[in-house]
């Protein structure tokens, strides 16, 4: 049975593909956002009659992305989701009985290994987006090659973007060599790009002159990329105040409602402006996108070795992750893609964005893998093995934490009771360490303000120009001799406020002082 939807760029590759998947049991499958390789590979997997005695695993870097995709190949496929489509993600799980086919986030998977070391649920799993190269798909492209050989009857699909794919061939060489890649086109059509330069440091200025600037010359719909949520409701707030002629302004992160996430994909009749974060770099292709507007920052998540904290900084994206952003607006007709930085900062940049494991602290990493039973990191088969050094600091901050049993040899580490509680708090281990000791102090509550506030940039702005002003706000807060008690004391105002003011009237407070 032919499930495949034929206008899409992987659709002309069907035969080649059937043939490759059928032969192997490793396959890479490269090509850009928009080819199609998400929504149609499970299907070819269908048609090649797997996933009828087990399950087909789909995973995705993101929970938006899963959703998206299963809603996606249910409707294409004309079944009810939750039925031979599912998805589960963090706190949802919508499969059932008669389920063949199911998507999910690869954190959703590597927790599965805990309890079904072999994946028997599975006879096929689809790794999509490989080139993020976060820590959960790196955990995931390690176990399975390890897993291949005792499981002769599991397939395994890795697909990236047009990035270092011959990396994960070479990973998934089991002794006949590497892995065969296929790539695929995407739809692509010529992107002129433009670059400018900030005059001061007003970023949504830019942004909101950048879309005034495309709105006015181009057709279609705009995407304008932010690094985070805050960022994000500033923009559309600062755009909406332009009362652009039938214009529609939408946000795009992962904590919105199913609801207000779907309103990007739905049909429409007013032009769009859509502000996301990088998740519609690669995860998810918004429809009808003729211009791009690119700040070239994202937030990255980056351990400071002086604090031994993990942060999020807000840094440059790589010339890769520039090149995919301003790809967005070729898919359809000829684009614009306006990058507001200079064409010689973008070629200084680095080509990659940095894998999560060579920037992370290693002590989490070691954490969850002791949690998982995923063996010792030193041996672990990952696709680019992190600094041996940097292992062995990670492993002393564990057991100064009281985390680890000390003095046991690397294949044989285990968790202390502590923790095993430290694994399952989602948070750096010395945060997390903080909060399990407050419990027996009788003050989580000012201890997990404290560590939320520790685990992000700090939340006081500064504007340009306003600094005085600024100053004056924050010093309402100030407690003589501790900077966390003066966090405690901004947190305790901001939930009296919310609860007095509407959600809007409270942002608009936030922004004022």
């Amino acid at each position: 049975m032919d499930f495949s939807t034929p206008d899409l760029p992987i659709s002309q590759r069907k035969d080649e593909l059937l043939r490759v998947i059928d032969a192997h049991q490793v396959v890479i499958v490269a090509g850009e956002t928009g080819s199609g390789k998400s929504t149609q590979l499970p299907k070819f997997c269908l048609e090649l009659g797997r996933g009828t005695e087990r399950l087909i695993g789909h995973t995705q870097p993101r929970r938006i992305a899963a959703r998206a995709v299963a809603e996606r190949v249910a409707e294409e496929l004309g079944v009810d989701l939750g039925e031979e489509v599912g998805y589960a993600v963090r706190f949802t799980d919508k499969v059932g009985k008669r389920t063949r086919l199911k998507v999910m986030t690869d954190g959703i998977l590597l927790n599965e290994l805990q309890r079904d070391r072999e994946l028997s649920r599975y006879d096929t799993i689809i790794v999509d987006e490989a080139h993020e190269r976060s820590l959960n798909i790196d955990f995931i492209l390690g176990y399975l090659k390890q897993l291949l050989p005792r499981r002769p009857d599991l397939k395994v699909i890795v697909t990236s973007a047009t990035i270092d794919t011959e990396r994960f061939a070479a990973h998934f060489d089991l002794g006949a060599g590497p892995a065969p890649i296929v790539e695929v086109s995407g739809r692509t059509f010529p992107v002129e790009l433009r670059y400018r330069t900030q005059e001061d440091d007003d970023a949504v200025r830019a942004v909101t002159e950048a879309v005034r600037e495309l709105l006015d010359e181009q057709m279609g719909d705009v995407l304008v990329f932010q690094s985070g949520e805050r960022e994000i409701r500033d923009t559309a707030e600062a755009i909406e105040a332009m009362n652009l002629p039938n214009t529609e302004v939408l946000p795009l992160f992962a904590r919105l409602s199913a609801a207000e996430q779907h309103r990007v994909f739905a049909s429409h009749t007013k032009r769009r402006v859509v502000i996301a974060t990088n998740i519609a770099e690669t995860s998810l292709t918004v429809p009808g996108v003729r211009s791009v507007v690119d700040p070239g920052t994202a937030r990255i998540s980056r351990y400071n070795k002086r604090t031994k904290v993990q942060r999020l900084p807000i840094e440059p994206v790589s010339r890769a992750s520039a090149d995919q952003r301003a790809g967005r607006c070729g898919r359809v007709a000829p684009g614009v893609c306006i990058r507001l930085f200079e064409e010689d900062e973008f070629l200084e940049r680095p080509e990659f964005t940095e894998p999560e494991i060579l920037r992370t602290n290693l002590a989490s990493v070691i954490l969850q893998m002791t949690a998982l039973g995923l063996g010792d990191v030193e041996s672990f088969p990952f696709v680019e093995p992190p600094d041996r050094r940097n292992i062995t600091d990670g492993v002393t901050l564990l057991e100064e934490l009281g985390a680890l049993q000390v003095d046991r040899p690397a294949h044989d580490r285990r968790l202390t009771k502590l923790g095993q509680r430290l694994a399952r708090l989602p948070v750096d281990p010395t945060l997390g360490r903080m909060v399990l000791e407050a419990e027996h102090n009788d003050c989580v509550h000012e201890v997990m303000v404290i560590a939320a506030a520790l685990s992000i940039q700090d939340v006081r702005e500064r504007p340009s120009g306003k600094e005085q002003l600024a100053a004056e706000s924050h010093a309402r807060f100030r407690v003589p001799g501790s900077d966390f008690l003066g966090m405690i004391s901004l947190w305790d105002h901001l939930k009296e406020r919310q609860k007095a003011l509407g959600s809007s009237a409270f942002r608009r407070e936030c922004k004022a002082e």
